[in-house]
């Protein structure tokens, strides 16, 4: 799994150098757009980016770009062009834009019915629950709204586990995390960050959290070793950080450290997961099950507002 995936890497740390470079230079141009031009009705990428730019927040820097349309492997931008989307959303729209099969199913329902309270049950969310934990291999799955909501619930999760079951002291729980993790922008998962854009102006932190380097078995161990912590949460190939792919045998190896310290392992496969790697879970290359498991855009398949942690 090692070799393919660095070389796999390699090739998109290029072309994404490439890409930013270009992108900046016509984001630039389409900043500067001036403020008569959001008083017209044309619609021209310019006038896309600028009317964004003056009433949306600047929490994210997109390429300038602006899609209209989208299909299969291809998305239109609003002037016509054509591209092939390699991004596919973050994982969202692996299958293509605009499903079919997944958007009739999607009529269908909402058509019968759209929503109803947890207060209730209803005829189709034990279905999904079933085959979803068969096909995994699960014991039971709380869906969620956001991939960061689902890694929330399993670090609560593995709180309560460690004072129902381990023994922990009240409120005396910790969760070790590695370097460069991410795995979202709340403030508690701002407080596991090493990356300064994602914490910066945003303390107090999160107590409970513990910080070891990434692919280090000894750091590990020397982590698990505290009779306080409850969990160690990982990805088994790091995302955000630039697509950081451990040494043969660390996940497995792990495994074997949090069993043998009673340490709960969580395998956070938002981006992992559903056969991005290869195999339907990345953590199945070293025949690793963790105790929880947490699954995001592969899921919703680009429709659904549904994200979910496997328990």
């Amino acid at each position: 799994m090692t070799s393919a995936i660095s070389k796999l890497v390699t090739g998109i740390r290029s072309v994404s150098s490439k890409t930013v470079t270009s992108s900046q230079a016509r984001l630039k141009s389409a900043s500067t757009a001036s403020a008569a031009s959001l008083n017209s009705t044309e619609l021209t990428p310019e006038y896309v980016m600028a009317r964004e730019d003056k009433f949306g927040a600047h929490n994210y820097h997109p390429m300038p770009v602006a899609l209209c349309r989208g299909a299969g492997v291809h998305l239109w931008d609003i002037e016509g062009r054509k591209y092939f989307d390699f991004l596919s959303a973050y994982s969202a729209v692996n299958q293509g834009h605009c499903h079919p099969k997944i958007v009739s199913a999607l009529t269908a329902q909402a058509q019968t019915l759209s929503l109803s309270s947890r207060a209730f049950y209803t005829s189709v969310l034990g279905e999904f629950e079933e085959y979803i934990t068969s096909l995994l291999g699960y014991d039971k799955v709380l869906p969620m709204n956001t991939g960061v909501e689902a890694c929330e619930t399993a670090v609560k999760l593995a709180r309560r586990w460690g004072y129902d079951v381990k023994g922990i002291p009240k409120n005396c729980a910790k969760v070790i995390f590695p370097e460069e993790n991410f795995w979202g922008r709340s403030i508690a998962a701002c407080s596991t960050s090493t990356d300064p854009t994602c914490y910066h102006g945003f303390g107090p932190f999160t107590p409970g959290f513990e910080i070891i380097p990434y692919n280090d078995v000894a750091a590990v161990e020397r982590a698990c070793q505290d009779p306080n912590v409850c969990a160690y949460m990982m990805e088994p190939i790091q995302g955000e950080a630039g697509v950081n792919v451990p040494d043969e045998g660390y996940l497995r190896k792990v495994r074997e450290i949090t069993k043998k310290y009673n340490v709960l392992l969580i395998c956070d496969e938002v981006q992992t997961g559903l056969c991005r790697t290869g195999k339907m879970l990345c953590s199945d290359h070293e025949s690793v099950r963790p105790d929880l498991l947490t699954l995001g855009q592969g899921v919703v398949r680009g429709c659904v507002p549904c994200v979910f942690g496997v328990m």
